[in-house]
């Protein structure tokens, strides 16, 4: 997998060791494992799904560029199955993933408890609020996109910090969005189009 990640373009070589380290099929159903390694998204149940590999790759790549070592703190919107909570715990000092949904809550809790890794740290919450008491971040990655980017987020972000997310910039279609803060601001740049399940409000 990694050498096909490798072929369509993964170039950040601490991104390319965390691939390597974090085994994907340890977070897929038992009987899904025979794709676990293919790129492809696959379900994890409640209506959601496991992004595919290249995409992950992408928003990781995205998200430490300009950086040789891990960043500094990170939120993960949308913790899903844990996959990409352990992928960050790699480009990362400290991961803050926040699911929405109880059931996949549980479900990356176990799926992670087996690896014991120290600074990934999982909150059942409403993502779209962010977790004020981690902030700032190093770097905000969602796996859901909304109409926009929320407020919350940009507040939450690092002056120098990158939040990487997709949001539906016109009606019925997602692109991938940079967000960079500067001392003065925020830089934005809009990406290649992607699709990933809507962002939702509440607890489930």
């Amino acid at each position: 997998m990694v050498n096909k990640l490798v072929a369509q373009g993964l170039r950040h070589p601490m991104v390319i060791q965390t691939f390597l380290r974090t085994e994907r099929h340890r977070f897929v159903d038992s009987a899904l494992v025979a794709q676990a390694y293919e790129d492809t998204s696959l379900p994890i149940g409640l209506g959601q799904t496991i992004s595919k590999p290249s995409v992950v790759a992408r928003m990781l790549e995205l998200l430490v560029h300009g950086h040789e070592k891990p960043i500094g703190r990170v939120l993960e919107i949308g913790t899903g199955c844990g996959y990409q909570a352990a992928l960050l715990s790699h480009v990362s000092k400290e991961v803050y993933s926040m699911e929405r949904l109880k059931g996949l809550h549980e479900r990356a809790r176990d799926n992670l408890r087996p690896l014991r890794i120290p600074n990934v740290h999982l909150i059942l919450g409403d993502g779209m609020k962010g977790f004020p008491a981690g902030a700032p971040y190093a770097g905000i990655v969602a796996a859901a996109g909304g109409l926009d980017l929320p407020q919350s987020w940009l507040e939450q972000l690092a002056v120098g910090g990158r939040l990487v997310a997709p949001a539906e910039l016109a009606p019925g279609q997602q692109s991938l969005v940079v967000v960079e803060r500067t001392s003065t601001g925020f830089a934005r740049q809009i990406l290649e189009a992607v699709c990933f399940v809507p962002l939702k409000s509440g607890v489930a």
